[in-house]
């Protein structure tokens, strides 16, 4: 009996906040049982095999019993429509279902990873490959994916520093925005629109040591002026979901922690939208010993604030008696039910349960060509070129190019981890195959000369003779698609295997051409030794599936690299944790004489990154002058404007991060030597100059200081750059 059809009258879709259809939820569940309410909470996984998505027989019986409320893991229009099917068709108030994937950057079409994303600064691209995936994602019957992952990381041992926007707080902010309404549009109801859900609330990111899952302890000046910012980003954008983090924080376990759910999350940022925990993410209060058994980690998740469970079996085997034993208000489960029967409804599920079960959508949606020429050109955005010395590239057409390494032709690796549905053999392009398309067979030679890891160096001489033959050394390198992401944290960055030797010696091979580093890798890596063997460097992080088409439109110069470093390259691993907004010390290392004594600083390297924060080369240059700010004091009311001229002096044009920072120089608590308060992404041909303007309002300069936000009048540094190594030159007063 479809009983939740009859409670739908209005076939528009809600507005974000969910307003016109509260009196349809309340109507619901007053025909609900407990066990119904509970099993909204529950969701579970399938799986997939040659012939599509598997769910297990038990599953199914649950989803007919009416004790789940969203699957994971099954996608495509047969597999979702079945499962549908059962849900609203075999069951006694024919519920719909809600099937949630992880399409982390991208569905089929592969974007580059999330790090490299954010190195393209461009908030709109970002955006636009959010809506591309959703498109995707939504013709396959996906209504709900597990990202934007927001979290603020700043050591690049850990692995899922792949999957954020980098170090820092703005831009980590602003990019958390942009995959919000990318991925949820405008209007819910629309049947190309995915609920998005910010992840992992919180503090992932500052696991200690870089190990996942570990243990994250800080103070409340850091959550909330570094972790949090973020999150609070995504609600005032209207993100639908939220999900729990693994770690602890604060010797409380995200999945159990009251304070940062109810108290910040509910109560003081009013989020109205679902929370759902992370893979068995309640079990885990256990192993923690935060909880006595799954039955009391069950009862502290409820009471924190978690809405629906995911794969623990936890709600579904333990709230009733819960709530039975008077352990747990039932009024819990109903807000937990409601939040998620609201979600149902805004996507427009209870008036059609299979308007993402479109077969002739699924047919047109997936790899259009327009979203393959998307990808292909994002991937040359977010391409960073760290080191161009003499001129290595841009590439001639005209010069024969000896390409090597063990990434040079491969198809599997270039999507990086969380791939989502992507193919990574037949419709993913190699370097290899973008090549070609500027040069002929014959001027290519190509070497694998090692293999990612291990120690065999039997291709070594292959890739000498190779390089002899050539005018110029392509090398590609890098890491593993699975050396990043979830559970693959490293305690070394450097290149794996025999990579960096294979370097050394076409370097010593021939010693007079040019060798140029192409790199594919989910984090920061220790390039200490590769910055001094090869002539240019560009940073291709895993590209995605028409990037060896973007890493060769910049290869050649058909695309001027304009991506900027979204976190810190370290000179050696001893340095981290490093990154550009650090504080501080009262012994701080005199510019003029870095190695003076009993300052704060290492004796066997310098303080600073080899690849700052913001940095990225062009095959151009930018020039800035002629800073101007709009008054010398500003009053609590006032607006600060500083402009200042960027003008392109170079021979190509080219796009330029034009980037505001910031330095507080005295607070009730000690603030960062620099931050970055605003960026505008600015096109510039060869000879042109432009004016560029930023607002800065007493607002912006707010900061927690332990007890309360607060906005300090005092002095203020100020800086527009094209990277955050600089000095500063300039200030102005708040009164």
């Amino acid at each position: 009996m479809l009983v939740s059809a009859s409670c739908t009258t209005n076939n528009k879709a809600p507005s974000s906040e969910g307003t016109p259809y509260n009196a349809k939820v309340d109507s619901l569940m007053n025909l609900m049982t407990l066990q119904e309410k509970i099993g909204q909470t529950v969701m579970y996984s399938g799986g997939w095999s040659v012939t599509g998505p598997t769910v297990s027989s038990n599953n199914k019986k649950f989803i007919k019993e009416g004790a789940v409320g969203a699957m994971l893991n099954v996608y495509s229009v047969k597999g979702t429509r079945e499962l549908q099917r059962l849900a609203v068709e075999e069951t006694r108030l024919g519920i719909p279902l809600l099937f949630g994937y992880d399409v982390i950057h991208g569905f089929k079409t592969i974007f580059p990873i999330n790090l490299g994303l954010a190195a393209s600064w461009d908030l709109e691209d970002i955006e636009k490959g959010s809506r591309i995936a959703a498109e995707e994602a939504s013709a396959e019957g996906i209504h709900w994916t597990f990202a934007p992952m927001v979290d603020i990381a700043r050591d690049p041992r850990w692995g899922r520093i792949s999957e954020g926007a980098g170090e820092d707080v703005y831009l980590g902010s602003e990019i958390a925005k942009a995959y919000v309404k990318g991925f949820q549009g405008d209007d819910l109801s629309k049947h190309n629109t995915i609920l998005a859900c910010a992840k992992h609330f919180v503090g992932y990111g500052a696991a200690q040591a870089g190990r996942d899952y570990h243990t994250v302890n800080m103070g409340y000046d850091e959550l909330r002026n570094v972790y949090l910012p973020p999150f609070k980003a995504a609600v005032d954008v209207g993100v639908e979901t939220f999900m729990t983090a693994f770690n602890e924080v604060n010797g409380v376990p995200a999945t159990g922690n009251k304070f940062i759910f109810r108290d910040v999350l509910r109560d003081e940022w009013g989020f109205k939208g679902f929370v759902v925990t992370d893979y068995t993410a309640i079990n885990e209060l256990v192993e923690h010993g935060f909880a006595e058994d799954e039955k009391h980690a069950t009862e502290l998740a409820i009471k924190a604030g978690i809405d629906q469970d995911m794969m623990s079996s936890a709600n579904r085997l333990y709230l009733e008696a819960l709530v039975n034993e008077g352990k747990v208000d039932v009024k819990l489960i109903d807000d937990a039910c409601r939040r998620i029967l609201l979600a149902k409804y805004k996507l427009g599920l209870f008036e059609d349960p299979y308007r993402y079960c479109d077969e002739q959508r699924e047919k047109e949606m997936v790899y259009k060509p327009e979203f393959l020429e998307a990808a292909r050109q994002t991937a040359a955005m977010c391409s960073v070129l760290l080191k161009n010395e003499d001129k290595a590239l841009p590439l001639d057409k005209n010069e024969t190019i000896a390409l090597i390494g063990p990434l040079a032709r491969d198809k599997e690796n270039i999507l990086g981890n969380w791939a989502a549905a992507g193919d990574r053999k037949g419709r993913a392009i190699s370097v290899y195959q973008g090549i070609q398309e500027y040069l002929s067979d014959s001027k290519i030679v190509f070497a694998k000369g090692c293999n990612i890891e291990g120690e065999d160096q039997s291709g070594f001489d292959q890739a000498i003779k190779a390089a002899r033959k050539a005018d110029k050394v392509v090398m590609v390198m890098g890491e593993d698609y699975d050396m990043s992401g979830e559970a693959a944290s490293r305690t070394n960055i450097k290149l794996p295997g025999r990579q960096t030797d294979l370097i050394k010696a076409i370097r010593k091979a021939v010693p007079n051409k040019a060798i140029i580093l192409v790199l594919m890798n989910g984090r920061p890596l220790d390039l200490s030794e590769e910055d001094t063997l090869a002539d240019a460097i560009l940073e291709t992080w895993f590209p995605g599936t028409s990037g060896g088409y973007g890493v060769a439109d910049v290869l050649f110069g058909a695309y001027n690299p304009s991506g900027k470093l979204p976190v810190t390259f370290p000179r050696t691993l001893g340095q981290i944790p490093i990154y550009y907004n650090m504080k501080n010390t009262g012994r701080p290392i005199p510019p003029d004489d870095p190695k003076e004594d009993y300052k704060s600083n290492y004796i066997d390297v310098p303080n600073t990154p080899l690849y700052p924060f913001g940095h990225g080369l062009s095959y151009t240059t930018f020039e800035y002058g002629n800073l101007e700010l709009s008054g010398e004091t500003i009053g609590m009311s006032d607006t600060l404007t500083a402009s200042v001229t960027v003008t392109n002096t170079g021979d190509y044009d080219g796009h330029e991060v034009v980037q505001l920072y910031i330095h507080d120089k005295v607070g009730s608590i000690t603030r960062p030597v620099k931050e970055l308060k605003g960026f505008k992404k600015i096109f510039l041909e060869k000879g042109q100059s432009k004016r560029v303007s930023f607002e800065l309002s007493p607002k912006d300069l707010e900061f927690y200081n332990n007890e309360a936000f607060v906005i300090e009048p005092g002095a203020f540094e100020i800086a527009i750059k094209g990277t955050s190594d600089f000095d500063f030159e300039h200030s102005f007063n708040l009164e």
